[in-house]
Order: C-alpha cells, then sequence, then structure tokens
C-alpha cells in the first residue's frame, strides 16, 4: 500500500501523537516513547499493530509519543493517522 508521512495526535495528557512514514523494509517498526512504557509498552504497541494491519498497512515505521493515551484513542489517532497517509477513507 502506498504511503505518503502523515501525523495525527497531540502531546496533550491523555493522547498520543502518532507519525507514520513509508517503509523500505518488511514489517511495521513501531518506536515509542512513553513515560509508561515498562508497565504498558507492549499493550501500546499491540494496538498500533493491529489498527494497522485491520487497515491492510503491514509496510511502515511508526513514531508513537504516548501520554498516557487509554486504548480506543490509540486506535482512532492511528486510524487517523493512516487515512492521512493513504488518502483511502475509512469511514465512507
Amino acid at each position: 500500500m502506498e504511503l505518503e508521512k502523515a501525523y495525527a495526535g497531540t502531546m496533550e495528557s491523555g493522547d498520543i501523537f502518532i507519525q507514520i512514514s513509508p517503509s523500505e523494509a518488511e514489517g511495521l517498526q513501531i518506536i515509542l516513547e512513553s513515560s509508561v512504557e515498562y508497565q504498558f509498552g507492549g499493550q501500546i504497541k499491540k494496538v498500533i499493530g493491529e489498527t494497522l494491519t485491520g487497515l491492510g498497512i503491514e509496510n511502515a515505521i511508526v513514531k508513537a509519543v504516548d501520554k498516557g493515551a487509554l486504548d480506543c484513542t490509540i486506535r482512532a489517532r492511528v486510524t487517523t493517522a493512516a487515512v492521512r497517509a493513504t488518502g483511502k477513507d475509512v469511514w465512507a
């Protein structure tokens, strides 16, 4: 799937900032920065990966800066960034 660099989210408390970039390599590379990475990093990465895979994105570099976002917020931000990166509207 063709991708352009795209962003979603904010750096506010309770949110997550997501940047999706195209990747030449196979698979998803998820780079996470979070104050709760030790406790919840695996879950955050899992939600990001599952959301992108569900949208058909299998090769990308994802940078995420978490500020305590819940899973539903992570899914929403990843979906928004993916729509912006691909130009495909998943809500249509």
